[in-house]
Protein backbone atom coordinates (compact mmCIF):
# COMPACT_ATOMS: atom_id res chain seq x y z
CA UNK A 1 0.00 0.00 0.00
CA UNK A 2 1.21 3.54 -0.98
CA UNK A 3 1.03 6.17 1.68
CA UNK A 4 1.78 9.50 0.88
CA UNK A 5 5.45 11.06 1.56
CA UNK A 6 3.75 13.96 4.18
CA UNK A 7 1.61 11.06 6.00
CA UNK A 8 5.07 9.11 6.30
CA UNK A 9 6.91 12.26 7.45
CA UNK A 10 4.56 13.12 10.14
CA UNK A 11 4.64 9.45 11.47
CA UNK A 12 8.59 9.56 11.70
CA UNK A 13 8.04 12.79 13.31
CA UNK A 14 5.15 11.78 15.67
CA UNK A 15 7.46 8.44 16.83
CA UNK A 16 10.65 10.57 17.19
CA UNK A 17 8.95 12.83 19.40
CA UNK A 18 7.06 9.72 21.63
CA UNK A 19 10.47 8.40 22.04
CA UNK A 20 11.77 11.53 23.30
CA UNK A 21 9.16 12.26 25.98
CA UNK A 22 9.69 8.48 26.61
CA UNK A 23 13.29 9.42 27.50
CA UNK A 24 12.54 12.84 29.25
CA UNK A 25 9.75 11.11 31.41
CA UNK A 26 11.77 7.85 32.64
CA UNK A 27 13.94 10.34 35.07
CA UNK A 28 10.86 10.52 36.89
CA UNK A 29 10.41 12.90 39.95
CA UNK A 30 13.86 13.88 41.11
CA UNK A 31 14.33 14.52 44.79
CA UNK A 32 17.18 16.81 45.71
CA UNK A 33 19.80 15.13 48.16
CA UNK A 34 21.13 17.19 50.91
CA UNK A 35 24.60 18.60 51.05
CA UNK A 36 27.18 18.17 53.70
CA UNK A 37 29.10 21.45 53.56
CA UNK A 38 31.18 20.73 56.83
CA UNK A 39 34.98 21.55 56.14
CA UNK A 40 34.13 24.78 53.90
CA UNK A 41 34.10 28.67 55.34
CA UNK A 42 30.65 29.85 55.92
CA UNK A 43 30.13 32.32 53.06
CA UNK A 44 26.72 33.84 54.73
CA UNK A 45 23.68 35.23 53.56
CA UNK A 46 24.99 37.50 51.33
CA UNK A 47 25.33 35.95 47.92
CA UNK A 48 29.10 35.80 46.15
CA UNK A 49 28.80 37.11 43.07
CA UNK A 50 32.06 35.12 41.99
CA UNK A 51 32.67 31.01 42.95
CA UNK A 52 34.58 31.53 46.24
CA UNK A 53 36.13 28.03 46.19
CA UNK A 54 37.32 27.98 42.51
CA UNK A 55 41.03 26.18 44.39
CA UNK A 56 39.14 24.69 47.28
CA UNK A 57 40.28 20.80 47.00
CA UNK A 58 37.32 20.44 50.03
CA UNK A 59 34.77 22.24 47.99
CA UNK A 60 35.52 20.30 44.73
CA UNK A 61 35.24 16.82 46.32
CA UNK A 62 31.98 18.08 47.89
CA UNK A 63 30.90 19.37 45.11
CA UNK A 64 31.59 16.06 43.11
CA UNK A 65 29.62 14.25 45.73
CA UNK A 66 26.59 16.69 45.79
CA UNK A 67 27.06 16.92 41.65
CA UNK A 68 26.34 13.07 41.33
CA UNK A 69 23.35 13.15 43.93
CA UNK A 70 21.74 15.62 42.36
CA UNK A 71 22.66 16.84 38.68
CA UNK A 72 23.76 13.58 37.24
CA UNK A 73 20.32 12.13 36.10
CA UNK A 74 19.99 15.37 34.64
CA UNK A 75 23.28 16.78 33.46
CA UNK A 76 24.80 13.04 32.86
CA UNK A 77 27.58 11.36 34.96
CA UNK A 78 31.18 13.09 35.53
CA UNK A 79 29.24 16.29 33.82
CA UNK A 80 29.16 14.25 29.93
CA UNK A 81 25.46 14.66 28.92
CA UNK A 82 23.32 12.35 27.75
CA UNK A 83 21.48 14.90 25.62
CA UNK A 84 18.30 15.37 27.81
CA UNK A 85 20.19 18.78 29.53
CA UNK A 86 22.85 20.94 28.53
CA UNK A 87 26.81 19.46 29.37
CA UNK A 88 28.23 21.43 31.65
CA UNK A 89 31.51 20.99 31.16
CA UNK A 90 31.07 23.57 28.00
CA UNK A 91 29.43 26.14 30.84
CA UNK A 92 32.11 28.69 30.57
CA UNK A 93 33.47 27.68 26.84
CA UNK A 94 33.68 31.24 25.36
CA UNK A 95 35.69 32.46 28.80
CA UNK A 96 38.55 29.70 28.28
CA UNK A 97 39.79 30.47 25.46
CA UNK A 98 40.21 34.71 26.17
CA UNK A 99 43.94 35.85 26.02
CA UNK A 100 43.14 39.04 27.70
CA UNK A 101 43.41 38.83 31.30
CA UNK A 102 41.16 41.34 32.43
CA UNK A 103 38.24 39.75 29.94
CA UNK A 104 39.15 36.39 30.72
CA UNK A 105 38.36 37.59 34.04
CA UNK A 106 35.16 39.57 34.11
CA UNK A 107 33.55 36.37 31.63
CA UNK A 108 34.33 34.03 34.42
CA UNK A 109 32.21 36.52 36.72
CA UNK A 110 29.82 36.74 34.59
CA UNK A 111 29.44 32.96 33.42
CA UNK A 112 28.99 32.28 37.86
CA UNK A 113 26.65 34.64 37.97
CA UNK A 114 24.65 32.90 35.03
CA UNK A 115 25.35 29.31 36.79
CA UNK A 116 24.18 30.88 39.94
CA UNK A 117 20.98 32.56 38.50
CA UNK A 118 20.32 29.18 36.89
CA UNK A 119 20.78 26.91 40.08
CA UNK A 120 18.95 29.64 42.11
CA UNK A 121 16.03 30.44 40.11
CA UNK A 122 15.78 27.04 37.64
CA UNK A 123 14.98 27.37 34.30
CA UNK A 124 10.85 27.59 33.12
CA UNK A 125 10.35 27.83 29.26
CA UNK A 126 6.52 28.48 28.57
CA UNK A 127 5.42 27.57 31.60
CA UNK A 128 7.52 24.21 31.11
CA UNK A 129 10.54 23.07 34.12
CA UNK A 130 13.43 22.34 32.57
CA UNK A 131 15.74 22.65 35.53
CA UNK A 132 13.63 22.85 39.28
CA UNK A 133 14.85 25.66 41.43
CA UNK A 134 17.43 24.90 44.18
CA UNK A 135 17.51 28.39 45.98
CA UNK A 136 16.13 27.32 49.56
CA UNK A 137 16.81 23.09 48.93
CA UNK A 138 20.71 23.80 48.54
CA UNK A 139 22.73 26.42 50.90
CA UNK A 140 25.51 28.90 48.78
CA UNK A 141 28.44 26.39 49.92
CA UNK A 142 26.71 23.68 48.09
CA UNK A 143 26.12 25.63 44.72
CA UNK A 144 29.80 26.85 44.93
CA UNK A 145 31.34 23.56 45.46
CA UNK A 146 29.21 22.10 42.40
CA UNK A 147 30.44 24.95 40.22
CA UNK A 148 33.79 23.84 41.73
CA UNK A 149 33.59 20.21 40.23
CA UNK A 150 32.27 21.48 37.38
CA UNK A 151 35.43 23.69 36.41
CA UNK A 152 37.24 20.69 37.13
CA UNK A 153 35.40 18.76 34.36
CA UNK A 154 35.67 21.52 31.85
CA UNK A 155 36.26 20.58 28.07
CA UNK A 156 39.34 22.34 27.24
CA UNK A 157 39.49 24.41 23.76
Amino acid sequence: MKYPIRTLIGAAAFCIAAMASLQVAAHGPVTPQAVDTKGLPALGDKWHEENPFRTNAIALKIGASAYNQNCARCHGIDAVSGGIAPDLRLLDRDCTGTKNAKKKTACFKEMDNYYLTAVRKGKVRNGAVYMPPFEGVFNQEAMWAIKTYLESRREAN
